[in-house]
């Protein structure tokens, strides 16, 4: 109601000059652990599959958890058993997140302001970028890795594609739109190849390019029986997709609409 303090979270980005996303389900997120604190219990992520493995979590849970009233959710990057000292990191992490979430949810009287700060890039890709990887520490590796240029062909909207197809990546106030052509293959199955090539590399690009929001697929010409191929195909793209991703369906004229979150700001913001 009107004057009521609220703690609220930010859920996405948006563009300037838009209303900001809030929530009132407060998330605590680190790299192992997700400190709910209005929404008790404790959940482990369902891709750890080992029972031992999920019985020595939820011990470690419990014990970490004693002082607090609060929801807990394990993540997948906790099943690793073969990393020095990993248990120990799990209760760090719960415990750091827990003491946060008890001392952020205990501000409900004051003016308004912010609490706390999101997390930085560094910060983000620490918690986020689990899978083993080597990183590049000496001088000069951006140019090695071309970084630069992959960065500056991600700021045009064309995207070259297998077998001769490309697609345009245009996002506009309203909505982004992906228009797939099938190039110079003027073959009977040109149109189906260049969709499958799209859909498969679409996930990647909408992450790349931080792009969110409503999303509309313009496909290159098929048969209509060829629609159920192309979204199979766009379904298993997105299906390892981390940012939530809702594939809408077809629309009258023929375009496949998505709705994404804002899970980051696009290429253009990030690059200022």
């Amino acid at each position: 109601s009107q004057g009521q303090t609220v703690l609220v979270q930010l859920t996405a980005y948006t563009e300037p000059g838009k209303a900001l996303p809030v929530t009132q389900k407060l998330l605590f997120k680190s790299r192992y652990a997700i400190v709910t604190p209005y929404a008790p219990g404790i959940s482990i992520s369902r891709n750890i599959h080992e029972e031992a493995r999920r019985e020595n979590l939820r011990q470690i849970a419990h014990e970490t958890l004693r002082r607090h009233d609060l929801g807990l959710i394990l993540r997948s990057v906790c099943a690793t058993v073969d990393t020095k000292d990993i248990d120990k990191k799990i209760a760090e992490d719960i415990r750091a997140m827990a003491n946060l979430a008890a001392r952020v949810t205990s501000e409900t009287n004051g003016p308004v302001e912010t609490l706390l700060e999101g997390d930085g890039p560094h910060a983000i890709a620490w918690r986020e970028w689990t899978d083993h990887a080597l990183v590049e520490t000496e001088s000069g590796g951006m140019d090695r890795h071309a970084v630069i240029d992959a960065l500056e062909a991600l700021q045009t909207a064309y995207t070259a594609l297998p077998q001769g197809g490309h697609c345009f990546i245009e996002p506009t106030r309203a909505l982004v739109a992906v228009d797939v052509n099938t190039g110079a293959d003027t073959s009977p199955a040109a149109g189906l190849k260049a969709n499958l090539a799209a859909a498969q590399e679409l996930p990647r690009q909408l992450r790349l390019r931080g792009l969110g929001g409503q999303v509309v697929v313009d496909p290159a010409p098929m048969a209509k029986k060829d629609r159920r191929h192309f979204e199979t195909a766009l379904r298993k793209a997105f299906r390892s997709c981390q940012v939530d991703t809702n594939l809408v369906g077809w629309t009258t004229l023929g375009h496949f609409e998505l709705q994404r979150q804002r899970a980051r700001p696009t290429l253009e913001i990030a690059m200022i």
